[in-house]
C-alpha cells in the first residue's frame, strides 16, 4: 500500500466520522440537548477530512513498471512536458490529474481458438500468397510503451493505441508478408525469412508510433481445406511412390541376389570338373607309368613263375611224363623278328 492510500483512507474514515458526529449534533439540538462538545469534534473532524482528502489528492504513486502524464490546467497545452516515472509524486489537487501507462511487455494475441485472443471468436488472419492460395496465421506480438516517447504517445493515441496501431499494424505487415512467398515456401524452406520480414515490418511500425516491439511469433500456417485435402493426397501419392520404389530396388536386390548364387553355383560345378578331370589325367599319367615300369620289369623266368603261381594255388604235386620238362607249354615271351 502506497501513502496516497494511506492518506485518501485516513480521508474517507474522517469523512464517515464527521457525518455522523455530524447527525449526532442535530439530534440532540432538536431535542434541545447540549452539543457543545460534539460541535468541536464536527470541526475537527471536518478539517482532518479535508487536510486528509487534498493530502491523497495530491499524491499519486506509482508502482515500478508505471509511468503518468499529468494532467494540468497550469500548463499552456494542457500537459506536463516530462512524465512522472515511478514511486511518490505531487500534484496541485482538483487542478492537475495523473493518466497512467503500464510500460511493462504487453502480449497481443490473433488466433484462430477463440480462447487465445484478445478478440473473442476466429481472429486469426487471412492472407494470400503469391501463388493465389489462401492462409490463415496466428500470430502474437509481445510490445511495450516507450517511457521516452509517452507524452507522444499520449498525445496521438492516448489508450487507443491497442486498437489502432498494434493491431492494424501487425495484420498489415503479416498480409503484405506473406503475399511475397509461395504457399509451399512459407511452411518449409522460407517460413524464417518470412518471420523475418515481418518482425521487421512490425517494428518500424510501432516505432513510428512511440512503441517498441519485443519478439514476433508466428505461431501456425493453415490452409484452406480444399488446399489441405490436396496437399494431403499429394503426400499420400509421394508415399506409395516411394514404396513402389522400394518394392522395385528389394526385388532388384533379391535378383542379384539370386544371380550370384547361380553363378557361384556354376563356378562350383566348373571348379569340380576341372578338379575331377584334373584327377583323371593324374589317375590315367600313373596307370601308365606303372605299366612302363611293369613292362620293365618283367623277364621269361618271371613270367614262367607268375605262370605257375596261377595255374594252381592248391596244387601240392605234379606228375609229367617223363622226358617232359613241363605239363603244358609254357607262353612265348620272346618277340618275333
Amino acid at each position: 500500500m502506497n501513502i496516497a492510500s494511506v492518506f485518501q483512507g485516513i480521508a474517507t474514515l474522517a469523512w464517515i466520522g464527521f457525518i455522523g458526529v455530524l447527525f449526532l449534533v442535530v439530534t440532540r439540538a432538536s431535542r434541545q440537548q447540549p452539543t457543545r462538545g460534539l460541535s468541536t469534534a464536527v470541526i475537527a473532524l471536518a478539517i482532518v477530512a479535508l487536510i486528509m482528502t487534498a493530502a491523497g489528492l495530491g499524491l499519486v504513486f506509482l508502482q515500478a513498471d508505471q509511468y503518468g502524464v499529468v494532467i494540468s490546467a497550469f500548463q499552456p497545452n494542457g500537459y506536463r512536458a516530462q512524465p512522472l516515472g515511478p514511486g511518490l509524486h505531487l500534484i496541485t489537487p482538483g487542478i492537475e490529474s495523473v493518466q497512467i501507462y503500464s510500460v511493462a511487455r504487453q502480449t497481443y494475441t490473433m488466433a484462430t481458438s477463440a480462447s487465445e485472443g484478445q478478440v473473442s471468436g476466429d481472429d486469426s488472419i487471412e492472407a494470400r500468397t503469391k501463388d493465389g492460395q489462401q492462409v490463415y496465421i496466428d500470430a502474437s506480438l509481445i510490445y511495450a510503451i516507450d517511457p521516452a516517447q509517452l507524452i507522444n504517445l499520449h498525445k496521438t493515441w492516448q489508450n487507443r493505441f491497442q486498437d489502432n496501431v498494434v493491431r492494424p499494424v501487425t495484420r498489415a505487415a503479416i498480409r503484405d508478408a506473406v503475399s511475397q512467398f509461395g504457399v509451399e515456401e512459407i511452411v518449409s524452406s522460407k517460413r524464417t525469412e518470412l518471420e523475418q520480414m515481418i518482425t521487421v515490418t512490425i517494428q518500424k511500425g510501432l516505432a513510428d508510433n512511440n512503441l517498441i516491439m519485443s519478439s514476433f511469433l508466428l505461431r501456425n500456417i493453415r490452409f484452406s481445406d480444399q488446399y489441405a485435402q490436396a496437399v494431403e493426397q499429394k503426400q499420400i501419392a509421394e508415399q506409395q511412390a516411394l514404396q513402389a520404389k522400394l518394392v522395385v530396388e528389394q526385388k532388384k536386390q533379391e535378383a542379384e541376389q539370386a544371380r550370384q548364387v547361380a553363378q557361384g553355383s556354376a563356378d562350383a560345378a566348373v571348379i569340380a570338373a576341372k578338379g575331377a578331370a584334373d584327377a583323371r589325367i593324374l589317375q590315367a599319367q600313373a596307370e601308365a607309368q606303372a605299366n612302363t615300369l611293369l613292362t620293365q620289369s618283367l623277364s621269361p623266368e618271371l613270367l614262367q613263375y607268375q605262370y605257375i603261381i596261377k595255374l594252381a594255388p592248391t596244387v601240392q604235386t605234379i606228375f609229367i611224363p617223363s622226358g617232359n620238362q613241363f605239363i603244358l607249354p609254357l607262353p612265348n615271351v620272346t618277340t618275333a623278328q
